[in-house]
């Protein structure tokens, strides 16, 4: 089977109120309060006709200004966002880098929670065991490993998940942006490891608005323009483009 991405006129829609509520808890709480003036619930259209199709080799930057789609078109491909319409084939083992938090358990220690997040990301137990170790000396928060999560700072969870979410690569690797994992020796790692995911990974899908590692890494674009696939190119034509779009 080879890895590929392809999509044929892929629509996705999701109610409105769910896109402005930053929890289901809070919408959920907005909609039972009765007081409360009732939500208007509209659909709203994230992707619209989506036709591409990428095959392995490609590194594509997806531009767009911030609303434009690319998020969503990244978590889509993920399998995270359900399509409303057309054709999704995405063939290939996914690795994703955004969100990176998903899983933690803020009572549970870092090294219960390298388990936990592994496991979402489908490694077995046995491959969690494996690389357990490594993890932990990446991350290099110490003694912090064995105590609850609830007790690191901000850093340090970014450090752990990021450890955690490029111990083992993919197929297809999903980048939203760049990643700020800590102070400058960590952010040496970081960058290290990357790359070495983008060599390894057959595809790869980076949204950005660094044009610079756009040019440097992608050889094709995709320009998202409300929802929409507006350009589909070379990577400098792809930039032209958004910036005309734009107005820059």
């Amino acid at each position: 089977m080879t890895n590929q991405i392809n999509l044929q006129s892929v629509n996705l829609h999701y109610a409105s109120v769910a896109f402005r509520e930053r929890s289901l808890k809070t919408m959920l709480s907005s909609l039972l309060k009765k007081k409360i003036k009732r939500t208007k619930i509209v659909d709203i259209h994230a992707l619209k006709n989506i036709n591409v199709q990428i095959v392995p080799g490609e590194r594509v930057g997806l531009l767009g200004h911030n609303g434009a789609g690319k998020s969503t078109f990244l978590k889509m491909i993920a399998g995270l966002y359900p399509i409303s319409s057309g054709t999704r084939v995405v063939e290939g083992v996914v690795r994703s880098l955004f969100d990176i938090g998903l899983g933690f358990e803020p009572e549970a220690t870092g090294r219960e929670n390298i388990l936990y997040r592994s496991l979402l990301l489908g490694l077995t137990p046995r491959q969690v065991r494996a690389i357990e170790h490594e993890i932990v000396e990446f991350a290099d928060i110490g003694e912090f490993i064995d105590y609850p999560i609830k007790t690191y700072s901000a850093g340090m969870q970014v450090r752990l998940a990021f450890a955690i979410s490029t111990a083992v690569g993919g197929d297809i690797l999903l980048l939203d942006e760049v990643i700020g994992a800590g102070d400058a020796n960590f952010m040496t790692k970081a960058r290290k490891r990357i790359t070495q995911l983008i060599e390894r990974a057959e595809i790869l899908l980076l949204a950005s608005h660094d044009f610079e590692t756009l040019e440097t890494i992608c050889n094709r674009g995709l320009v998202f323009h409300h929802g929409e696939i507006v350009f589909d190119g070379q990577m400098p034509d792809a930039i032209r483009r958004y910036k005309e779009i734009n107005h820059l």
